[in-house]
């Protein structure tokens, strides 16, 4: 994707199925998230319901610390003492983006607020979050307050997988609490009923934010597949919208999920030497292995404002028309099998033990490694069978010949 043609300063498309960025641009920026700070709020709050620290009927009073939220920012004008469910407060915080509900929740789950911020940043960490660092639970501009694009796609993956109940709130288009009637600021949940979430931000150091999900049937594998968009630094509320919602649906439309390769087949065999088998054999793992697969091929430079999101297709010219259709399958696909282990020796128990890694590629880039390990246990055999093992090597050994591991081909489903 040509970064010229996206309005964003930052930006990342995020399979969340296969952990591939498909496509990015200073993804890892250091910028200002605004709100989207409030996405690690609403996962703590909802991973804190989880492990029955917090109960989402549970009365709360609202501490001191709401009085430094000004009268400017997005609040439930909530006053120390009053009382508050948890479920209001999680509602407030992730649909209407209140400040004082951060705050209260930040207090709620760690005792202070400055105890808060180390959960969030040790949370962050755990996630892989390595350009981030959090000041505040709010989204407030601070020095050290600022996140990435791709940190932020992190974040989202770990809500989806974690704690998905956060999308019953961020799909939710409007929010009343006492007097106060609110509409989510994510204009997309209105047009596209694929769209659940996930968050918006906006300051004026940050410009406007959206981490945007969907999850929408494949029509290739009749399964659904959901996709996760982090834009930054837009220029107003309707541009982070068009522009991550194209990002969205190019990536649905000219990329495919879909699993590797069957688990029922043998890459390889490996020579044992003084085991009463002979040779073991390598499996595929037994986890499903998904990725994500372009439909393009890999020298083409798009223009993301020639894609129209009415047609879902890039209108490469008008007239005559010609339109840029998808392929049906993923092209130049190959499997290079790497033997971590030319031979085994028995007797030998190893949990865990690496024996081979599997690299995916397509146009000649690696887009996919597949760890082989496995828990190996092997008997020894008898001496007598070892040492008529040992005759055959020796006379295989003058002859010319010696025992080698063996791959096979793998073969795609």
């Amino acid at each position: 994707m040509d970064p010229q043609t996206v309005e964003a300063k930052a930006w990342v498309i995020l399979d969340p199925q296969s952990h591939q960025v498909i496509a990015s641009y200073n993804e890892n920026e250091h910028r200002a998230p605004a709100s989207l700070t409030k996405m690690m709020v609403g996962y703590l709050s909802l991973q804190a319901v989880e492990q029955g620290k917090l109960n989402l009927e549970q009365i709360v009073t609202v501490p001191e610390v709401v009085t430094t939220v000004k009268g400017d920012e997005s609040r439930l004008r909530l006053h120390p003492g009053d009382q508050i469910s948890v479920q209001e407060l999680i509602s407030g915080l992730i649909i209407m983006s209140a400040n004082d509900a951060a705050l209260t929740l930040a207090t709620l789950i760690s005792g202070d607020i400055p105890q808060f911020l180390q959960l969030m940043n040790h949370t962050a960490q755990q996630l892989g979050m390595h350009n981030t660092q959090f000041d505040n639970p709010s989204g407030i501009t601070m020095q050290n307050h600022y996140a990435s694009a791709f940190d932020l796609a992190l974040l989202s993956q770990a809500i989806v997988k974690n704690t998905p109940e956060y999308l019953n709130y961020s799909k939710q288009q409007e929010f009343s609490y006492k007097d106060i009637h609110h509409h989510a600021t994510n204009i997309l949940l209105k047009k596209d009923p694929s769209v659940d979430g996930l968050k918006t931000g906006y300051t004026e150091a940050a410009g406007y934010n959206l981490a945007l999900t969907a999850n929408r049937l494949d029509p290739n594998t009749n399964e659904y597949r959901r996709l996760i968009v982090v834009v930054m630094g837009t220029a107003s509320k309707q541009k982070r919208a068009d522009v991550a919602y194209t990002l969205m649906n190019i990536a649905y439309n000219y990329t495919q999920t879909k699993q590797l390769f069957r688990h029922d087949q043998i890459i390889a065999d490996i020579p044992v030497i003084g085991g009463q088998k002979p040779i073991y054999k390598i499996n595929l793992p037994q986890s499903n292995s998904y990725h994500t697969l372009s439909l393009l091929t890999d020298d083409m430079v798009l223009n993301a404002q020639q894609f129209d999101n009415t047609s879902q297709r890039f209108i490469l010219q008008k007239s005559p028309l010609e339109i840029l259709e998808p392929l049906k399958q993923p092209q130049q696909m190959a499997f290079s099998i790497q033997l971590l282990q030319q031979q085994l020796d028995a007797p030998l128990i190893h949990t865990a033990m690496p024996l081979a890694k599997i690299n995916v590629t397509q146009f000649k880039k690696i887009i996919h490694e597949v760890d082989i390990v496995q828990d190996v246990a092997l008997d020894q055999a008898s001496w007598w069978h070892r040492l008529v093992a040992w005759i055959k090597s020796w006379i295989q050994l003058i002859q010319g010949h010696s025992i080698k591991a063996v791959i096979y081909p793998i073969t795609t489903p």
